[in-house]
């Protein structure tokens, strides 16, 4: 068997390729030295553990003896995990999808030895097929031209880089103002998605659909700004339709990363750590604003996944699950796409039993010879996704069943095949545990604490917190981490870390009001400021200088799967000022807003999180603030009473006993005159710390918040 450099990584991707015949490198001076001693073009390839294509082209290119012959004779081969390292992969991302039009993993680009790109693609199969040239033919002709025109190559590939410069650039007005932001801007974003929106099936655009947060975001606060009901009509359309299909796994939790049709039925089966932790959150806010029990369902669902799949021992969040898993445990190397989500009628039916599995089978829209009707690689052949197709009322009426009966049985149903799949074997776990993406699902598992009641969950976001503070923060420095594996925590963070981590803490604060949260979000934004921040033209770059590897500093600004670390970075600035009166916060928060308003008013489709932000700026400033013990009765019942209601501009703060130098009141000393009143527990609505009469009423609140 074949061993190669990339066996002494920790990366779950790179070590699903330490055993190729490809001489890998990982992504370091090593390659890097060789290329150049060698004069030899970087063959780069860039993927993460949980791609189907990647594993297509693994099996297909990368363990064939033949084209990693041709790898090995004429290139450096390196390969990068996109999710531990996000800047080589936006950087090269930027060049593809410039060059090509598309992008996607994996990701091939062939550089110089100076790493400057001059060809790239994306998935190329060993024979030329699906539009795709053969990947052996793609070698022999790039080593033939860089053998007899290695100068021009180069000096194409400088111009490359320098083109990207420009198009990456990101600058503030002349004034540096917020000028030409404002209602219209916000409006015309609106219109945008007005434009896609699925009146049928609920999403933006056709197929494949995937799910954007970001998106929901911005449209829910745009109605609770403007009371604009179709804003608030199209995310509520688009989580309904996402919840009852087979995007959302009907029996474990959790959402599937993307639908390959426009109705949410066929799913690309991975599970992402980032997907769930932000619709997690669409769906407490839907819960809140709507009063609807099915969107907090849905919720609890994700939060139970979570916890019971994707939580180390120590309190991390896992990455992701892998779309392929084994379809037949005596042929455990034979994978296909969803084996462990799908079933036969026949399976369904031994384990029900009679009447309830024509019950589920009715519910779930089970057919005798599966219920996938566009299947291209033959993946569903007698198997059945499951999706909602008929709700429990339908079914009780369709079989003349009391629905309490039915919907009894249906439970029962799902619980025996929950506990049948669990005996499956699991899909591919990427068991890293990655910065920025347990900062978002700290965030989903505060508000959920808060908004569902469930101490649980609030317990699970204090577990994580504490794990990333205790493992990947270096107190002594103020730098953070990005990614721990078995015991090592390794590359220093990004901008997308710093942020994200830093706004699960604000939500922790927020939430629960410990102190120490609070102080840790602000250590690390003022560290982000320092390492990232452009203070000329305001916004951050993605990656902090003296990195001599990387051709480009990207202020990435797109809030695509994920929110863009700027966008989260300049809420939490915005934020942080309120909590603590700091106008250097608030002046990087206005100047990041600033650097992006030619994107805000030009393509706002691409930055809804962004526009998000613009709104929290632009709302009156409001805060409530409980003055009371944290753990008190008093105190959960005003705060319930908050947590139940849709509040995007305003921020939530504890005043009272264990307040200590340092804490809130020190930033605020407002806070210090608010007390408790008769002994009770009083919440303060203010605006810009201007109060209106204390209330210990839950009920007085509830008017107040109105």
């Amino acid at each position: 068997m074949h061993t190669n450099r990339l066996a002494g990584e920790k990366s779950p991707y790179l070590l699903q390729h330490a055993h190729n015949p490809v001489d890998w490198y990982p992504w370091g001076a090593e390659a890097f030295d060789k290329a150049r001693r060698e004069e030899k073009p970087v063959f780069l390839s860039v993927g993460y553990s949980t791609c189907h294509w990647c594993h297509v082209m693994e099996r297909e290119s990368f363990e064939n003896e033949e084209i990693a012959g041709l790898l090995n004779r004429w290139f450096v081969p390196v390969k990068v995990d996109r999710e531990e390292r996000p800047d080589v992969d936006r950087i090269y991302m930027t060049f593809v999808q410039a060059t090509t039009g598309g992008g996607g993993w994996p990701m091939s680009v062939w550089l110089t030895p100076e790493l400057e790109p001059f060809f790239g693609g994306t998935y190329f199969p060993p024979q030329s097929r699906y539009g795709h040239p053969a990947f052996g033919s793609v070698l022999e002709q790039i080593a033939a031209a860089w053998e007899s025109d290695r100068a021009r190559i180069r000096e194409s590939a400088r111009e490359v880089v320098q083109q990207l410069e420009k198009h990456a650039l990101v600058e503030a007005p002349a004034s540096g103002q917020l000028s030409g932001l404002g209602p219209s801007t916000l409006d015309s974003g609106f219109f945008v998605f007005r434009r896609t929106f699925d009146t049928r099936f609920g999403g933006f655009g056709g197929a494949p659909k995937f799910p954007r947060p970001s998106v929901y975001n911005f449209l829910l606060r745009h109605w609770a700004r403007t009371g604009n009901h179709e804003a608030l009509d199209m995310v509520l359309a688009t989580l309904r339709a996402m919840a009852v299909g087979g995007m959302n796994d009907q029996l474990g939790g959790g959402f599937h990363r993307y639908s390959v049709d426009e109705r949410w039925f066929v799913p690309h089966f991975e599970k992402m750590l980032y997907d769930q932790a932000q619709l997690a959150v669409s769906y407490l806010e839907a819960f809140q604003i709507s009063g609807d029990p099915a969107y907090g369902d849905v919720a609890r669902a994700v939060f139970e996944y979570v916890l019971r799949d994707m939580t180390g021992p120590e309190g991390g969040f896992y990455s992701a699950e892998d779309a392929d898993s084994v379809i037949d445990p005596a042929r455990p190397h034979e994978k296909g796409e969803g084996a462990f989500y799908i079933w036969s009628r026949e399976e369904i039916d031994a384990l029900v039993g009679a009447p309830a599995a024509d019950w589920f089978r009715y519910r779930y829209g089970v057919e005798d010879s599966g219920n996938v009707a566009q299947d291209p690689h033959q993946e569903f052949t007698g198997r059945n996704i499951l999706a909602q197709v008929h709700t429990v009322e339908e079914t009780a009426q369709q079989f003349g069943r009391d629905i309490r009966e039915v919907e009894a049985a249906l439970q029962q149903a799902e619980a025996k095949l929950l506990e049948a799949r669990a005996n499956r074997t699991r899909p591919h776990l990427d068991d890293k545990i990655l910065t920025g993406w347990n900062g978002l699902m700290i965030s989903a598992f505060a508000l959920g604490g808060a908004v569902l009641r469930e101490p649980r969950y609030s317990r699970a976001a204090r577990r994580a917190a504490d794990f990333v503070a205790r493992t990947l923060y270096r107190p002594e420095s103020g730098i953070l981490l990005r990614r721990y594996r078995q015991g090592e925590a390794a590359i220093p963070g990004f901008l997308d870390d710093y942020a994200m981590f830093a706004q699960g803490l604000i939500d922790l604060y927020e939430t629960q009001f410990e102190h120490g949260w609070l102080d840790l979000a602000i250590r690390l934004t003022e560290k982000q400021l320092e390492l990232f921040e452009d203070q000329s033209q305001g916004g951050f770059f993605s990656t902090a200088a003296g990195d001599g590897s990387l051709v480009l500093r990207i202020k990435d600004d797109y809030d695509g799967a994920e929110p863009s670390g700027n966008s989260v970075a300049a809420m939490n600035l915005l934020r942080l000022a309120q909590m603590t009166g700091r106008e250097d916060f608030r002046r990087a928060g206005e100047r990041t807003l600033a650097a992006f308003a030619s994107r805000m008013n030009g393509v706002p489709a691409g930055v809804p999180q962004m526009l998000a932000v613009l709104q929290f700026s632009q709302a009156d400033p409001r805060q409530v603030v409980i003055a009371g013990e944290r753990e008190a009765p008093d105190t959960s019942a005003l705060l319930a009473e908050v947590f139940s209601r849709f509040l995007p501009f305003q921020i939530v703060l504890l005043a009272g006993a264990g307040d200590t130098p340092g804490r809130p009141a020190a930033y605020a000393p407002e806070l210090a005159a608010m007390e408790k009143v008769n002994g009770r527990a009083a919440a303060y609505v203010c605006r810009n710390y201007s109060c209106q009469l204390p209330v210990t009423d839950p009920a007085r609140l509830a008017e107040l918040l109105q």
